[in-house]
């Protein structure tokens, strides 16, 4: 199920390693392989450490063990964002050269009070839109130390996308975001810089994941188009609910996969998606492979 791809499609899979994944995350993974394989392409995994303090130690190893175990084997080995900060340096310095990047000393309060003053309430993400304080235009840092690196988001008509399964969609993202961090106060790459620096390098054509992060794609673009790099087609999978609604998460107590039995741990992934029933009696190998035709004629279908 790893022999040489028909097509140029790159997919990939990209979980934060802040424990094992849980049957959310594997509905994204399986989703993206499935994407991969029925487009004749390679599918890739990138461990997205780069936020190291969330990070769990020997968490990265245990989810590869888990994708190995279900059957989802990567064509090339893991690629780890703890070790490209040179590459998301690179591509800072790059943003900053062509003045589409600013250093920013304001603090999360201040930013916060900034909101206040004029009526702004965090997003259900509870993002808070950055008025431009720092930008060059407006004073600068004001002889106060750089904390952090924003992008300089145009004031323009809004960002425009297809996403495969969720339709047309839309973000003014200097109304919903303003200028965001490429690198945090803390030192740490911000999530924005690393995924769109490490796609462009992996070549990626088809992003698959979670409709939790749907919200990002608008700043992904712009990223994308200030650095000169392309954009993916996109795909957001529906996302798995706890018994409250809430989204199924580590960080709510999301249980770890149960894998003595991954076929029907994968047939469970698989009713998420909305695939139709398949045999269950069967190797995990074989479910994969009556696995990909269900997904190239169901609802999510490869364009």
């Amino acid at each position: 199920m790893s022999s040489r791809p028909r097509s140029s499609y790159v997919g990939r899979f990209a979980p934060s390693p802040t424990g094992p994944l849980h049957a959310g995350s594997l509905v994204a993974a399986l989703a993206s392989w499935l994407d991969a394989r029925a487009h004749g392409g390679l599918w890739l995994v990138r461990i997205e450490d780069v936020d190291t303090p969330r990070c769990v130690s020997g968490a990265a190893d245990e989810i590869l063990r888990q994708l190995e175990r279900l059957g989802l084997h990567a064509d090339a080995p893991p690629l780890r964002q703890s070790e490209r900060s040179a590459h998301y340096q690179a591509a800072l310095d790059r943003l900053l050269l062509a003045g589409l990047a600013y250093p920013c000393a304001c603090t999360r309060q201040q930013i916060a009070a900034a909101n206040a003053a004029r009526g702004l309430r965090p997003s259900r993400h509870a993002e808070l839109v950055y008025p431009g304080t720092c930008r060059p235009e407006n004073g600068g840092l004001h002889e106060r130390r750089a904390r952090a690196w924003r992008l300089r988001v145009p004031a323009a008509a809004p960002v425009e996308w297809h996403d495969r399964r969720l339709g047309a969609q839309s973000q003014a993202v200097d109304r919903a975001v303003g200028d965001f961090v490429l690198r945090r106060a803390d030192g740490l790459w911000a999530y924005q810089l690393a995924v769109v620096v490490d796609d462009a390098a992996q070549n990626v054509t088809d992003v698959v994941r979670g409709e939790d992060l749907a919200d990002n794609t608008a700043r992904q673009m712009l990223l994308q188009r200030a650095l000169g790099l392309p954009t993916p087609r996109y795909l957001h999978t529906p996302l798995v609910r706890a018994a409250d609604g809430e989204k199924l998460s580590k960080q709510h107590g999301a249980p770890p996969l149960d894998l003595s039995d991954p076929v029907v741990t994968l047939a469970a992934a698989a009713t998420a998606l909305g695939l139709p029933t398949l045999p269950g009696d069967s190797s995990v190998r074989a479910w994969l492979e009556r696995a990909i035709p269900a997904w190239q004629v169901g609802h999510l279908a490869p364009d």
